[in-house]
């Protein structure tokens, strides 16, 4: 009997969808809108983490960072400076840990923001990467002309760059050479040795604009911030990281003059760590998704009370009937029941369709690799049946109720 009743609940609410299509989109709309946002926002956030685990895993997922604070515990509560009491860290330190045992190579890296020049042409806002010639493998990519710098560019502080594809075409033209010729950096001429095409990669947004330079000509040209100044650390083969971080512990603490009874005045923060604060921003990102997708939800969940009802008063003589026939309260119960999660699940499928074709495109158009993940489409339906009975379980109620001498006399 029931089975029976559930095809009838979905006849009949289909058959209401066709009598007031308005009315009927206004309803499947909110539901859709909740469930499209559980879907869409669930494709992005699985789609985000996994790339940055890819592009981590990319450039070496035994790789640590020396830093003087450890920027992953950074809160919005910090006073100050998340520096403050520490050091900066040092050039003169890089080359001590490069002779490390368990130290493959050590990379000093920092950042600066100038102005580029080339003739008449003036680029602001342009990103300078202060790195070591190490550089390349930790930003994934291809020459597209020349070389990078030398070591030996490193150690005199040399005035030389490798710029982006993208920056070389700014600056110099569409298809013209830019190998050999200088820009301007801040006032002061650099010597382009090579082009560079990156990866696209979640850490760059949108045609990447930014120049390499070694560490010691940003320091010395372009006045780049060396409070920000961090060593990339890669171990040394038959090491594992956590021998490697030990040691580099133990050099620093040394270098640094610390007693045993004090605390490190500087971080090591493995590749892991930086994974760990993507997945707790997605997480905090995925609450804020829930809290959008209930109130999508909730208007949808009114809309199909308010539906429902309006079913439950023009069919008040056929529920009469039912009843006088013998139908049970709990038959006329699960029938408008049933109709009323057909309504909501309608629109939890066209929600997951949007949704789902809002990820694949934001696939096909952006790096961002986002995939519907199969508890994103159980819980997106699960909601969108949920709200079905939460809506429902009134109007039902109120059927199951009625006094079929009444109901048979209703007008």
């Amino acid at each position: 009997m029931n089975l029976q009743a559930s095809f009838e609940g979905v006849q009949i609410a289909i058959d209401s969808l066709r009598a007031d299509k308005v009315r009927a989109f206004l309803t499947i709309l909110g539901i859709g809108i909740g469930v499209a946002t559980v879907t869409g926002m669930g494709a992005i956030m699985n789609g985000v983490q996994g790339g940055i685990n890819a592009d981590l895993e990319a450039i070496g997922p035994r790789n640590f960072v020396v830093t003087r604070f450890d920027r992953t515990k950074v809160t919005l509560l910090s006073h100050g400076p998340a520096w403050r009491g520490t050091p900066k860290m040092k050039m003169s330190e890089v080359a001590q840990l490069a002779e490390l045992p368990s130290v493959a190579s050590v990379t000093p890296a920092t950042f600066a923001t100038v102005t580029a020049r080339a003739g008449s042409r003036e680029l602001t806002g342009i990103s300078v990467q202060a790195m070591g010639h190490e550089w390349t493998g930790y930003t994934l990519g291809d020459f597209v002309e020349g070389r990078n710098y030398l070591p030996s560019d490193m150690q005199r502080a040399a005035p030389v760059a490798v710029i982006t594809e993208e920056l070389a075409r700014r600056a110099f033209g569409e298809g013209r050479p830019a190998v050999g010729r200088q820009l301007r950096l801040d006032g002061d001429l650099f010597t382009v040795l090579g082009v560079y095409r990156p990866k696209p990669n979640f850490f760059q947004g949108g045609t990447p604009t930014w120049v390499a330079v070694p560490t010691t000509s940003a320091l010395k040209y372009l006045h780049a911030d060396d409070d920000f100044l961090e060593f990339w650390v890669v171990p040394a083969p038959g090491y594992t990281q956590a021998q490697a971080m030990d040691e580099v512990t133990a050099a620093m603490r040394v270098m640094r003059r610390l007693k045993p009874n004090q605390d490190n005045n500087f971080a090591l923060i493995r590749q892991e760590a930086f994974a760990d604060l993507i997945g707790n921003i997605t997480g905090a990102i995925r609450l804020v998704m829930m809290v959008l997708s209930s109130i999508g939800l909730m208007v949808g969940g009114v809309g199909v009370v308010g539906i429902m009802l309006i079913s439950v008063t023009e069919r008040t003589r056929e529920i009469g009937v039912r009843k006088a026939l013998g139908a049970r309260r709990g038959e006329i119960l699960w029938q408008f029941m049933v109709e009323a999660i057909t309504l909501t699940s309608i629109g939890g499928v066209f929600g997951l369709m949007f949704g789902g074709g809002g990820a694949l495109l934001l696939s096909k158009l952006t790096p961002v690799p986002a995939t519907v993940p199969l508890m994103s489409v159980a819980v997106a339906l699960g909601m969108a049946v949920l709200t079905g009975i939460a809506a429902g379980i009134y109007p039902a109620a109120k059927a199951a109720r009625m006094d079929p001498v009444v109901a048979l006399r209703y007008e």
